[in-house]
């Protein structure tokens, strides 16, 4: 009978075990070992969504702050950098005139060798020999002090040289060169290769036939026609501009130039070579009366420097 019982006893504990474990899941034991019931899976969802929605808004503002802390590093990183790409940029740029301004004495020298004189037409021989001068500078315009573009050096651009340098019987917008017929260049050589632009402010050579510097400025040559072995540029022949020191009595010139005359005293500061090819360098700016390493003059790209 005690059997019985107590398997009937074991039963029912069993079975009353079985309907709490269904009804109220529990999870480990609270204090003096009582059962510690478990919160009904849909309420425990509930309170973890809540958690985790309150911990995914505070990531979410904590990101946006990031991101704005990291934008104003940026712009600041920025500004500290925008100067130095600038000369860099400029640096490039002058490395480039270098190589420019070199190619087109090479060229010239080079064309010299071969025929025995310059690349200059006859139209620009003519004029040289009315303005009574030994020497021909062919530039093109340039700005001035007060920011005013007009042709300054020579008596002329320096299209006409290149189309002849180039072997080009047309101009690349049109029109004939001095070289029409190969007239000037009946080798038919290619002494110079220059960029081909379609506008008259890029570097290379425009539709004009004007062969301009990396900032869109023209090369300015100087040529000795009375073969005399001495340069005389129409800017840098000046006093004013190549005395060094300024306004003395000394023959001597800035960048190595010369003035055979008594005390310097006249404009006649002379290069010792064949050819001069210059640029008024990254601002297109000269000053005629100015020294040559003083303000506009300053950042000029020399062949003879």
């Amino acid at each position: 009978m005690k059997t019985i019982l107590m398997k009937s006893d074991t039963m029912a504990n069993t079975a009353r075990s079985r309907h709490v474990s269904t009804l109220n899941p529990v999870k480990g034991r609270g204090p003096h070992g009582a059962l510690r019931p478990q919160l009904h899976p849909e309420r425990a969802r509930s309170r973890f969504i809540g958690v985790r929605g309150s911990t995914l808004s505070q990531l979410r503002a904590f990101t946006i702050i990031e991101l704005l802390v990291v934008i104003a590093i940026i712009g600041i990183l920025a500004a500290l950098l925008l100067p130095v790409l600038s000369r860099a940029k400029i640096s490039a740029q002058k490395k480039q005139a270098v190589v420019e301004i070199s190619q087109i004495v090479g060229a010239i020298q080079q064309y010299d060798s071969v025929y025995g004189r310059f690349p200059v037409s006859k139209a620009d021989q003519d004029l040289v020999t009315l303005a009574g001068t030994v020497d021909f500078t062919c530039g093109g315009a340039a700005y001035d002090v007060s920011g005013i573009y007009q042709w300054t050096m020579g008596i002329t651009n320096n299209a006409e040289v290149i189309a002849i340098l180039m072997d080009a019987t047309n101009y690349p917008g049109g029109g004939p060169t001095p070289n029409m017929n190969y007239v000037k260049n009946p080798q038919r050589t290619i002494f110079l290769n220059a960029k081909i632009v379609n506008d008259t402010n890029s570097p290379g050579v425009g539709p004009d036939g004007v062969y301009r510097d990396p900032w869109g400025g023209p090369y300015i040559i100087t040529m000795d026609l009375n073969y005399d072995e001495q340069c005389r540029d129409s800017n840098y022949c000046q006093r004013v501009v190549s005395q060094n020191p300024p306004l003395s009595s000394s023959q001597a010139g800035f960048n190595g130039l010369f003035n055979p005359d008594a005390n310097g005293t006249t404009d006649n500061f002379l290069y010792h070579g064949k050819v001069m090819v210059w640029s008024a360098g990254p601002d297109r700016k000269i000053d005629i009366l100015e020294p040559a390493n003083d303000r506009e003059n300053r950042d000029n790209i020399l062949s003879w420097q």
